[in-house]
């Protein structure tokens, strides 16, 4: 009994102070809403920390209007998305409020809301975003007070004064006015179901965002609301829909940066919440470097103005980032972000397109990963790859069409016959890399790019072969990102736009960590191997000439372009050891530009970027790739396409080799049977005709006719063995004497062996003094000259004979030191 007394006393304690809590809560004072936000408005800055980049509140602005100045479109608009019940309730839905308290519980966390539109004036006034239960009884308490002060009509009014539309656009005046040129009482159904959709997500759902199909869904969903709850009728919902609705230019003010701020900001609201980021007064520092930033966005304009004149291209985007950390550098998202006309606004650095033959790498990794070689050759002969075609292209289906099978070309029309991976991939041959994929696997191929950091590539049926041409989207942002893995040896750092965030008392809240998300993704013999082919001039010579645009002097750099087939996507993506940059050109409508390869539209930005940023940048050089043991190496994997069956022979002799034979003397040679490589590797695949056919038509044309096993030599080399090498002895200087250092000494050798010296190496203790090629084999030098002798020294020399046989010998030297 007493027990449950304390326990009676400790509830009744406890409901007294609660109740007491609650009688306390005062309504908040609406007056001074604006003054508070702005005096903890958040601010970006560059990586410096110094440059302001965005005042998220600079600037703000609300006109604040009665209820009979809002439209009633917009009125109703807004609770049919918002909160249809709300003449009804009295701030508060419990049902609503369960739901989103049993997820909340499920979760442990506050993640789900159920707010009524008296909830949300409430939440706006409080200016808190805190994810706590005691702030949402206080936001219910106090929604459950003020609709007893106010009535209906003025509460909405306080809402549609308050609602935030993203920057500093408060209020639905400020945004009918922003937007559409024209005050609140005076927009169309079609403006008020925006207005309506714009506040859940300002950030994602603005109308100069890259989500503006979004924005268009949302919109559509508030007019099929209000019909349904019978605020309009079915056709003026249905006319609403097709109405198109033109946003007036964006003014940002004194914005940097500004494709970077906004993308900045989607993270941060995605992260934090639209209230913490805009009441708290955060500082964030991001990645951006300002000063390439500015050259990178006058590059980029006036290039893209110069590519509208000449080929048709009227945009281009540019992404910079730090290989070795991750961190975004540079994004310049348009020509000109405040140009509305070219919707400039746009972000084309994170939109998906295209990528032509900038995606080859990703295959090419693939296939090094998976025991192909840079010396793998395969035939760029024309080849059909539709399998229910003839070799020759005709449709073997009745229900086909000619344009049914799949003959690819290359970007010049010509066919090269036998090349290697090497060559192909630097001077970006189509028909290969096609093949390549196949026989790596298109679903390995996009596995290797995801790992990477490329996303979108969710529909391998729909890409086919062509995905090693570009046909999968993706976006610049995860391209550039996905190649600065291969400048970093392997290693993925997850991009980044943060280096940290303090809050209004200078605490951190969010510090950039590099190693946090680092990832081994390749190998680095892999990454490597691609470094060393992108950066190789001479490789990629053929098709960029000698001088090409895309050497930058002085530096080391990687680069891959891309040119789609229809020509409506120019890329250039290449890297340095620190630094990765992408380029992209074309037109935000996907309209064809001039049938220029990339070379010509979206290179000469990329170099003129480069060569600026290199000017602050150490120079670094890619580490060598390691050579790959072929002994156990099928030959046609080590490019050895004339055949499959190998042989080494004496280059000398023109015997078989042997364990003796100099390994420079060494050649290795096939019983000719020209084939694909799918005859010595999958037999039974379906593409085995269709590869083999071109291939046996060239071999026949350049008479490579079949041999037998006949050509295997029987004899073994027997030029180069033990007994048959030098017998050499020095005879000069003498162990016997000690020689006074300064004196000129001779060293002579006596030779016995079956064939005449060719050449002999004279050493002392294991520096090389120099060569003899004969006629007479002797060497004379002064010890003194010679760095590290002391009083005992070795005399090593080495001979080789006419046939490369080799033979050593030895002596003291003493010196009177």
């Amino acid at each position: 009994m007493r027990g449950v007394k304390i326990l009676t006393i400790i509830f009744l304690f406890g409901s007294g102070a609660i109740i007491l809590w609650i009688s306390t809560l005062q309504i908040p004072d609406f007056k001074g809403l604006r003054e508070r936000k702005v005096s903890e408005s958040t601010k970006i800055y560059d990586r410096t920390g110094e440059v302001l980049l965005y005042d998220i509140h600079q600037d703000v602005t609300r006109r604040v209007v009665p209820y009979s100045d809002i439209s009633a479109s917009l009125r109703n608009a807004v609770i049919a998305i918002e909160d249809t019940d709300f003449y009804r309730h009295n701030g508060i839905k419990l049902g609503s409020m369960m739901r989103s308290a049993l997820v909340n519980l499920g979760s442990g966390t506050l993640k789900q809301g159920g707010s009524t539109i008296t909830q949300q004036v409430i939440k706006n006034a409080l200016l808190t975003s805190e994810k706590r239960f005691s702030r949402k009884v206080k936001e219910i308490v106090l929604a459950l007070k003020l609709e007893r002060v106010m009535t209906k009509e003025e509460i909405l009014t306080l809402y549609l004064n308050e609602v935030p539309y993203g920057g500093s656009i408060y209020g639905a005046e400020d945004a009918s006015l922003r937007f559409f040129g024209k005050k609140a009482r005076e927009i169309t159904l079609a403006e008020a179901a925006y207005l309506a959709a714009i506040p859940r997500a300002p950030s994602f759902y603005s109308p100069y965002g890259n989500n503006k199909i979004k924005l268009d869904e949302r919109k559509n969903l508030v007019l099929d609301r209000m019909v349904e709850l019978g605020f309009v009728k079915k056709e003026s919902g249905i006319l609403a829909k097709k109405e198109v609705v033109i946003f007036l230019k964006r003014d940002d003010g004194g914005i940097k940066a500004p494709h970077f701020v906004e993308f900045v900001k989607l993270y941060l609201e995605g992260k934090y919440g639209r209230d913490y980021l805009e009441t708290k007064g955060l500082k964030i520092v991001t990645t951006l470097n300002w000063e390439l930033e500015q050259k990178a966005e006058q590059i980029v304009k006036r290039n893209a103005e110069e590519n509208e004149k000449k080929f048709n291209a009227k945009n281009a985007g540019m992404i910079a980032v730090d290989p070795k950390t991750g961190q975004v550098l540079v994004m310049v998202g348009s020509r000109d972000y405040f140009d509305k006309e070219r919707e400039g606004n746009f972000n084309v650095t994170i939109a998906h397109r295209q990528p032509g033959s900038a995606f080859k790498p990703f295959v090419y990794a693939t296939a090094f990963n998976k025991g192909y070689l840079p010396e793998t050759v395969l035939f760029d002969l024309p080849t059909q790859f539709q399998i229910t075609c003839s070799p020759d292209g005709a449709p073997l289906l009745e229900t086909m069409k000619k344009e049914d099978c799949y003959m690819p070309v290359n970007y010049d029309g010509k066919f090269r016959g036998p090349i290697s991976l090497q060559n192909a991939l630097a001077q970006s041959i189509n028909i290969p890399a096609i093949k390549l994929l196949y026989l790596v696997g298109i679903n390995d191929s996009i596995e290797t790019a995801r790992t990477m950091g490329i996303r979108g590539l969710d529909d391998p049926l729909r890409y086919g072969l062509t995905l090693v041409l570009g046909g999968g989207e993706v976006s610049l942002l995860d391209m550039t990102s996905a190649y600065s893995v291969f400048g970093n040896d392997g290693v993925r750092i997850p991009y980044s736009v943060i280096l940290r965030i303090e809050d209004k008392n200078g605490n951190i809240i969010e510090n950039y960590e590099a190693e946090e998300g680092a990832t081994r993704v390749l190998p680095e013999n892999t990454a490597r191997t691609i470094n060393s082919i992108l950066s190789d001039k001479e490789a990629r010579t053929p098709i960029f000439g000698e001088n090409s645009i895309l050497d930058i002097p002085g530096r080391e750099i990687a680069v891959k372009t891309g040119t789609t087939n229809d020509f409506r996507d120019a890329w250039v993506v290449g890297y340095m050891p620190n630094i990765a940059l992408g380029v992209w050109a074309g037109n935000n409508d996907n309209s064809v530009m001039e049938k220029k390869v990339a070379g010509y539209i979206a290179a000469p930005m990329w170099s003129e970027f480069l060569k600026e940023a290199a000017k602050t940048l150490p120079a670094e050089k890619f580490l060598r790739p390691e050579k790959a043991d072929t002994n156990k190496t099928v030959p046609v994997l080590r490019g050895l396409w004339q055949g499959n069956i190998s042989f080494d022979i004496d280059k000398i002799s023109g015997k078989l080799a042997t364990e003796n034979t100099p390994k420079e003397l060494r050649e290795t040679r096939v019983v000719r049977q020209v084939h694909s490589i799918l005859y010595w590797t999958d037999n039974d695949s379906p593409q085995l005709v269709l590869w083999e056919t071109p291939i046996q038509k060239w071999a026949k044309e350049n008479g490579l006719t079949d041999e037998t096993l006949d050509v295997i030599p029987k004899d073994e080399d027997d030029i180069h063995k033990p007994e048959l090498a030098p017998k050499i002895k020095i005879i000069s200087p003498s162990p016997e004497i000690s020689y006074p250092p300064k004196k000129r000494l001779v060293i002579q050798i006596q030779n016995g062996g079956r064939f005449p010296l060719s050449q002999v190496d004279f050493f002392i203790n294991n520096t090389r003094l120099g060569s003899s090629r004969g006629p007479i084999f002797e060497f004379n030098f002064v010890p003194s000259e010679v760095p590290g002798v002391g009083s005992v020294n070795n005399i090593r020399v080495t001979a080789y004979d006419s046939v490369m046989n080799r033979s050593d010998a030895e002596t003291t030297l003493n010196l009177s030191i």
